[in-house]
């Protein structure tokens, strides 16, 4: 064996190790290098902005102004992207609905594409929110597209009252916590069902779709199985699904129902709650949550049913797909008439 050799040998397991180091290094790097330069991005296009507001203000050049500022900057700077006189459009929308600077906002945290997105609600409580809903679960563009257009901001119960026992029966902390889980109504969009579906072909489509049940049911959840089987007093009984949430350390059991809310329905989730936290609980576990969707639901039906259950439950809507009538389908554009559509518009830009 030449010395060579014998050196690369015992130097195997260490110089793996400064492998791993030097790569974890490159990587935070890069990441770190890429939030800075997108910072920098967007410091620029609000400053830009800033320039155009304060000259329309003082000039009487109107809609010319951006006009010209897109080919100027254009022919300036051939190798970037980002000076037609749609963005700048945005950039002078950006600069109007921040300027004090978006520094303590955190705005320039976000992508240029996002932000395009967040400055078309006229709602600045309803911007922010999602502001920071972004940071926080780390969305994607176009999850951020889709959660604006399902109203999630509405929905997540910002202006619409939750029924649910949590501020009775859960401790502070925790309670805060599983009221953001409420949404009224989930948007099931993704099961691609139409309303007349039922609860064993809704639970279906679910298993079909989890990453996207998941994603409408929120953050922290954790799918453990469905139809999950409970014996008691030699008869079973089955749970529609059921979830252990990470943030707030407990099981959650959903329940789909096909029909409006009704009384029951309450008392038999209290039931299967019972039943989990005696089965499945472990000491380091947080008290089981039951979370009830249902077609529709009557706010006071659903109140009075909750009053003096001891189990903390929460009861909400959910919306399904509805059918697209057959002489209507022959009217929508195809895929091809869409992507020429948007080819133009980029044209025209």
């Amino acid at each position: 064996m030449s010395e060579n050799t014998s050196i690369e040998l015992q130097l195997d397991n260490e110089y793996l190790a400064l492998i791993r180091e030097i790569k974890t290094y490159v990587s935070s790097s890069r990441i770190k290098a890429a939030l800075a330069l997108n910072k920098e991005v967007i410091q620029m296009y609000w400053r830009i902005g800033q320039y155009l507001v304060e000259k329309n203000k003082k000039t009487n050049w109107g809609g010319k102004l951006l006009e010209q500022v897109s080919k100027d900057l254009s022919y300036a700077f051939p190798e970037m992207r980002g000076f037609s006189k749609t963005n700048l459009k945005y950039m002078r929308i950006f600069a109007l609905l921040y300027p004090l600077g978006i520094g303590q906002q955190s705005v320039d945290q976000l992508p240029w594409g996002h932000i395009t997105l967040l400055i078309r609600l006229k709602n600045e409580e309803e911007r922010g929110w999602y502001l920071i809903q972004s940071l926080e679960n780390g969305w994607s563009r176009p999850m951020l597209e889709k959660q604006i257009k399902t109203n999630l901001f509405e929905r997540q119960g910002t202006k619409q009252k939750k029924v649910t026992n949590f501020l009775t029966h859960l401790p502070a902390a925790q309670s805060l916590l599983a009221q953001d889980l409420i949404k009224n109504p989930y948007n099931f969009d993704c099961l691609g069902l139409h309303d007349e579906a039922q609860e064993r072909e809704i639970e279906n489509a679910s298993i079909q779709h989890i990453t996207k049940f998941l994603l409408e049911l929120g953050k922290g959840f954790a799918f453990v199985g469905r139809q999950v089987p409970i014996e008691i007093s030699e008869t079973r009984y089955f749970l529609d699904m059921l979830f252990y949430h990470t943030k707030l350390h407990c099981y959650v059991v959903v329940e789909l129902k096909a029909t409006a809310f009704k009384a029951e329905h309450a008392g038999q989730l209290n039931f299967y709650l019972n039943a989990v936290d005696d089965f499945f609980r472990s000491p380091g576990d947080k008290q089981s949550i039951g979370l009830l969707l249902c077609k529709s639901r009557d706010q006071v039906l659903a109140e009075y049913s909750l009053r003096g259950i001891d189990k903390p439950i929460g009861v909400s809507e959910y919306w399904l797909t509805k059918a697209i009538p057959e002489d209507l389908k022959t009217s929508l554009p195809t895929i091809k008439e869409i992507e020429t559509k948007l080819s133009l518009l980029d044209q025209e830009e």
